[in-house]
């Protein structure tokens, strides 16, 4: 049995007393003037409005449209569940925020955003790298590609995608929640993320910090490395080509794939890859904005205005309600 010193015993009561003491946390938002929260909010909504259209509409039309029932579109239907799940995670609570005084979220909310934005962030991470392997397959060996990206294959990828990102929101979220958050209730940020919620912190962040660079370099770093290294062997391969009109077909299906990894890899690094003593919180909730927001709004604009069977698979499903 190990006794405890009355010193010991009254700092472990003060420490729980503050750490059950943060009940809610104020967010401190995008912006602190009252006059940009209404342009603000009709920004965010119209932005809201189009990613669940469009994110549903991609959904909607994979699975109505037989000749979309293909590896390649198999995953594009989850990154499209993705993006919606992920972009309802963070805006409908910012859309309350702009209209309210006080951008209050209770401890448990704040957790559970926390938690399941992780989730669909890293899942998307892993699943870019999986469409990129994807392409590869289908560009670089095309007569093996239906033996290679079986159905069996296709599965357990995106099972294992969704996995390593319910790994890592458990491992990040378990930790925080171990942290004795008293020294402010406010939040520097427009939404519970693992660097504004260590400035709170009464205890060591060091094991948290580490995590998030550890896990980030993971999550971030080996899905980007496994997509250049596909697009390293695609242009090789597209360059073998003879016909400029093969390889331009082969350039326009990758290049939709390409516009989103960057825009969603280059803010999410900038957001994650560097200490929070470093990073600017101002800066970052610019960057977040772009993953959080913007790429899950552009994702089904850019895989559906630059893709002919989506088109196509569009006009007839459109035809078809037209006739009936």
């Amino acid at each position: 049995m190990v006794f405890l010193s009355s010193a010991e015993t009254d700092q472990r009561k003060m420490s729980a007393e503050n750490h059950s003491s943060v009940t809610e946390f104020i967010l401190a938002g995008l912006s602190e003037q009252p006059e940009l929260q209404l342009p603000l909010f009709l920004l965010f909504l119209g932005i809201y409005v189009v990613t669940v259209v469009g994110n549903l509409g991609m959904i909607t039309l994979i699975g109505l449209s037989s000749h979309l029932h293909t590896p390649m579109y198999c995953f594009l239907s989850s990154l499209s569940f993705i993006d919606l799940c992920h972009s309802t995670v963070i805006t409908p609570k910012m859309l309350v925020n702009f209209v309210t005084e006080k951008n209050v979220i209770s401890y448990p909310e704040c957790m559970t955003q926390l938690y399941f934005f992780l989730i669909f962030a890293i899942a998307e991470c892993h699943m870019l790298a999986v469409m990129a392997y994807d392409r590869y397959v289908a560009i670089c060996s095309p007569l093996l590609y239906n033996v290679i990206m079986s159905y069996h294959l296709c599965i357990w990828l995106t099972v294992g995608v969704y996995i390593l990102g319910i790994l890592g929101s458990t491992i990040h979220t378990s930790f925080m929640l171990r942290l004795f958050l008293c020294k402010t209730n406010v939040i520097n940020h427009y939404f519970c993320d693992l660097f504004p919620l260590l400035g709170p912190s009464c205890s060591s962040t060091y094991i948290n910090e580490f995590l998030v660079l550890a896990l980030s370099a993971f999550n971030i770093l080996t899905p980007a490395l496994t997509i250049l290294a596909s697009y390293i062997f695609i242009i090789a391969s597209i360059l073998r080509i003879r016909s400029t009109e093969g390889r331009s077909k082969a350039f326009s299906t990758c290049s939709s794939h390409i516009s989103a990894v960057a825009l969603f890899f280059g803010s999410a690094a900038f957001m994650y890859l560097q200490p929070s003593s470093v990073s600017s919180m101002d800066q970052g909730r610019v960057s977040s904005v772009f993953y959080t927001t913007v790429v899950p709004m552009l994702n089904p604009l850019i895989y559906s205005l630059r893709n002919k069977d989506v088109k196509f698979a569009l006009e007839k499903t459109l035809d078809r309600k037209a006739c009936s």
